[in-house]
């Protein structure tokens, strides 16, 4: 009885790979919730690694016949506004559809030959590999509060004027 309970706990955690193309192929679906915990580059960013997002992804086939992925991710998360260093939350929402094609078509592709992005078809493509580049590629650069709702904002109101780092600048070209 031991080994049964070992044995689901370990099945519980296991990675979820998949065949991208035979899933494309044959319209198969996965969905899910991942904890950030689980994805180390993510965690890089995080303001804080508590919480999860569910996410599904289908495969299917448009009508010129390339295979796709269509992934879905919804959660929340906690980023670092880079104007006041506060912890903000952030609505993970994402659709996006990945096309699958072979070295070959990627390489003959480019960079700019495309409206929707392509991935190499893979016979073992992590999922969670896969979610965590998507949702990476999806936050912003810099993450900043709405100018009304960030600290630095308010701390710039509550001292009566705006912060100008070049005034003293202006007033030396000025003489």
């Amino acid at each position: 009885m031991g080994r049964r309970k070992i044995y689901h706990a370990r099945l519980m955690y296991a990675r979820p790979f998949i065949d991208s193309l035979d899933f494309a192929t044959n319209g198969r679906e996965i969905s899910g919730e991942v904890q950030f915990s689980e994805m180390p580059r993510l965690l890089d960013i995080l303001e804080n690694p508590q919480g999860s997002f569910k996410y599904t992804i289908q495969g299917g086939t448009d009508s010129q016949g390339t295979n796709f992925l269509a992934i879905s991710v919804d959660g929340q998360c906690s980023l670092r506004c880079q104007r006041c260093l506060n912890k903000m939350g952030y609505p993970l929402r994402l659709d996006t559809r990945l096309f699958l094609r072979d070295q070959t078509s990627l390489d003959a592709l480019g960079d700019d030959d495309e409206e929707f992005d392509s991935i190499l078809a893979d016979m073992q493509l992590s999922v969670l590999d896969l979610l965590e580049e998507e949702i990476l590629l999806s936050l912003p650069i810099a993450p900043k509060h709405e100018f009304s709702a960030c600290q630095a904002a308010v701390d710039e109101n509550a001292h009566g004027q705006e912060k100008k780092p070049f005034a003293a600048l202006a007033k030396m070209k000025r003489n």
